[in-house]
């Protein structure tokens, strides 16, 4: 009797690792989404000082032409 609850302790001691491994595996993959989301945010922020900058020019362009 003994041994069979030892028995199932360990297969539901395995049961949990097995399913901690996966949730290990889950949080990586989301922490390689957040990851490439981080980059999307850089490029975003990257395309936007662009184009702040080409306003800026154009405002001197449009202010030169008016004074």
């Amino acid at each position: 009797m003994r041994k069979n609850i030892v028995f199932l302790m360990q297969g539901d001691a395995l049961a949990l690792q097995e399913n901690a491994l996966a949730l290990q595996g889950d949080a990586l993959a989301l922490q390689e989404d957040a990851l490439a989301l981080q980059g999307d945010a850089l490029a975003s922020q990257e395309d936007a000082l662009a184009l702040q900058g080409i306003a800026k020019f154009n405002l001197r362009q449009i202010n030169k032409m008016l004074y």
